[in-house]
This record gives C-alpha cells, sequence and structure tokens, in this order.
C-alpha cells in the first residue's frame, strides 16, 4: 500500500477523518456529528474503489479511537462499518459508548 496521509477537519458541530494517498487524487473519509463535548457519532465511512481492500477504512477508525483516547471523548457506532469493527476490537471497548 501507498503511503497513508490522513486529516481531521473539525466545525463546531461535525467533522470528517480524510485519507489520501501520495499520488492519488481519491479520498476516503469517516464523518462525525459532534453529539456534545465528550461525544461523537461517528455516521459514515466511504472508500473509493481506488482504495478498496487496502485498509484505508480502519486506518481512518485507528486515528480516531486514538484520538479519542488522547481528547477523552466517545464514539457512537453509527456507521455500519465503524460498529463491526468495533465488535471485532474489544480492546477499542474504552472509547466507543452503546
Amino acid at each position: 500500500m501507498g503511503d497513508i496521509i490522513i486529516t481531521r477537519e473539525e466545525q463546531p458541530t461535525r467533522g470528517r477523518y480524510v485519507a489520501r494517498m501520495v499520488g492519488s487524487e481519491a479520498e476516503a473519509e469517516l464523518t462525525y456529528s459532534r453529539a456534545s463535548p465528550v461525544l461523537i457519532i461517528a455516521d459514515h465511512t466511504g472508500v473509493p474503489d481506488a482504495f478498496r481492500g487496502r485498509g484505508v477504512g480502519r486506518a481512518l477508525l485507528e486515528r480516531m479511537v486514538a484520538d479519542a483516547r488522547v481528547e477523552g471523548f466517545k464514539i457512537i457506532p453509527l456507521c455500519p462499518f465503524v460498529n463491526a469493527e468495533r465488535k471485532r476490537h474489544p480492546d477499542w471497548a474504552d472509547v466507543f459508548e452503546g
């Protein structure tokens, strides 16, 4: 897999994690809504065909989990992908709500 660059874009009530690969114009995203200062709702993960099967969606979620631990927020996994990954990773239970 090529180098993945993940950035976070945040507004007062929503935000997203964006993954870009060096040499590609395409981007993958994991979007969220902010329910409170300490609670976010992960609502959508979108990965273009060019990135599929390369672990990009999981990399986005790993970044969200890392940020949740550092910043002290919890994640509500509304997105089916996020919820499925949460179930595969019991070691992430500390950052998930519900």
